[in-house]
């Protein structure tokens, strides 16, 4: 099933992302992890994509294993380290696997690589047209409440987005954030710029003290003061923080669908107790199908 029909009813739909092995020898340790998190019965679930572009052949596979285990299964597909050839090759396989969802990304740029060259997709929303141009996938992309790091500024930013929106993008899932009015501000700026796709708010558990000083030093995010107190608090005790951090995620994700926002992505880091926990919370408000 595609992403966008899911993402056009008026239920609420949670879903989780996980990510490939490094090594082909841990294949079958990580399907095995997508068959737990496809036993939640989450709405979807995504496969990343290697950051080099070297575990996308596992991304396929894992992205298989969802599909075959009854829940949608979207793939990521980068194109900042990858041929425009690889690129199809990948659209390729997933066509082979009737895998109908694509999150289509630039994805980061390796270091001491020149980029772009002449036969790479410079920007996303190349990808995202050269995606609609193969066949009849639904395509994801990605959006950033606090502005993407390259970005000049937020108002760039979202023109750029428009142009992922424009280019064939179906609906778009934000980058992880730990204050809602963020979301809500970052939705009142694209709604003025015409991006009218569904956006789904991506949340981040957070379980542990390291994760939040890697999160704020990779990617900026603001983190608030009621969420590093509770870091300060916890961050030495780790089942606590990880009881902590869940709640903390279960308080964002109720505020968000109370005010409207059905559709919620949970970053998991390949834990599916984290998952099951939040959704254990949600029991009322997520009814599983």
């Amino acid at each position: 099933m595609k992403v966008s029909e899911l993402l056009k009813k008026d239920t609420v739909t949670i879903s989780a992302e996980m990510f490939p092995p490094k090594q082909g020898a841990l294949l079958d340790k990580y399907k095995d992890i997508a068959v737990q998190m496809a036993s939640l019965r989450p709405a979807y679930l995504s496969c990343t994509y290697g950051a080099t572009g070297g575990t996308s052949d596992y991304t396929v596979d894992i992205a298989d294993t969802i599909n075959q285990a009854g829940i949608p299964a979207i793939a990521h597909l980068t194109c900042a380290s990858s041929t425009r050839e690889k690129v199809h090759e990948v659209i390729t396989q997933l066509q082979e696997r009737k895998i109908e969802n694509i999150l289509a990304l630039r994805g980061d740029i390796p270091e001491h690589a020149d980029f772009p060259l002449p036969n790479q997709f410079h920007h996303a929303s190349e990808l995202i047209a050269e995606i609609k141009s193969r066949g009849d996938f639904c395509i994801g992309g990605a959006c950033y409440p606090e502005g993407h790091p390259e970005s000049r500024n937020q108002n760039e930013d979202l023109d750029f987005l428009k142009e992922k929106v424009d280019a064939g993008c179906d609906y778009l899932t934000t980058q992880m954030f730990f204050d809602n009015h963020i979301y809500y501000n970052f939705m009142y700026k694209a709604l003025k710029k015409g991006i009218d796709v569904p956006v789904v708010a991506g949340i981040m558990p957070v379980t542990n003290a390291s994760q939040i000083k890697r999160i704020v030093s990779l990617s900026g995010n603001l983190v608030p003061a009621k969420f590093l107190t509770i870091v300060d608090r916890f961050g030495d005790h780790p089942e606590a923080m990880k009881q902590a951090g869940i709640a903390y995620a279960t308080e964002q994700i109720i505020d968000l669908i109370a005010n409207g926002v059905n559709h919620v992505h949970i970053y998991a880091m390949n834990k599916p107790e984290i998952v099951e926990a939040i959704m254990n919370n949600l029991s009322y408000i997520y009814v599983r199908e």
